[in-house]
């Protein structure tokens, strides 16, 4: 008969394997389940999501953003009803989303509760306009930078689609 240590030793092993094992199932199992869910009241999102980097007013509407960061190439927004429950949530840099701002309509105001903020902001010398920059993954597949041009009034003038600088590696070579 053998000892009751010896047998503990030799299943040990096995048993540290079965229990990370169970505790990394447990870990995707949690990445596979949808964020949030329509209808989930406002503070189980926020504890679920963190805090927004950004809440925009739409109408009796909140928009929460959840920003990308400096290299992110999808940004979040969750819809908030005025009965504090979620009534969307979803990643908003699409070309769909791009392409439904309305040039010499549209505000900064209306950009950002449509998209968010932008990765980056800059004032080219050559043209008068602010521009907002948005690096984001067109189709899923390309590294795409969405300009969007403002005046001094804050109304959109333009909309361009290009290559995102930040990934073209052209640059570097010689």
């Amino acid at each position: 008969m053998q000892h009751p240590a010896s047998l503990f030793l030799r299943i040990r092993p096995r048993l540290a394997a079965v229990l990370l094992a169970t505790a990394s199932l447990a870990g995707c199992a949690s990445l596979l389940q949808p964020p949030v869910q329509p209808g989930e009241p406002e503070d189980q999102v926020v504890a679920r999501l963190g805090p927004p980097s950004n809440v925009y007013p739409d109408g009796n509407v909140r928009v929460f953003e959840y920003a990308a960061g400096a290299f992110g190439q999808y940004q979040y927004m969750a819809r908030i009803g005025p009965d504090h429950r979620l009534i969307s949530y979803a990643q908003v840099w699409t070309i769909e989303n791009f392409r439904a701002i309305r040039p010499k309509q549209d505000t900064k105001l209306d950009v950002l509760r449509r998209v968010g903020r932008p990765t980056e902001v800059t004032r080219y010398a050559r043209i008068p306009f602010e521009a907002w920059n948005y690096g984001y993954k067109e189709s899923g597949v390309w590294n795409s930078q969405m300009t969007v041009y403002f005046n001094d009034q804050g109304t959109v003038e333009k909309v361009e689609n290009g290559p995102d600088p930040r990934f073209d590696d052209s640059r570097l070579r010689f």
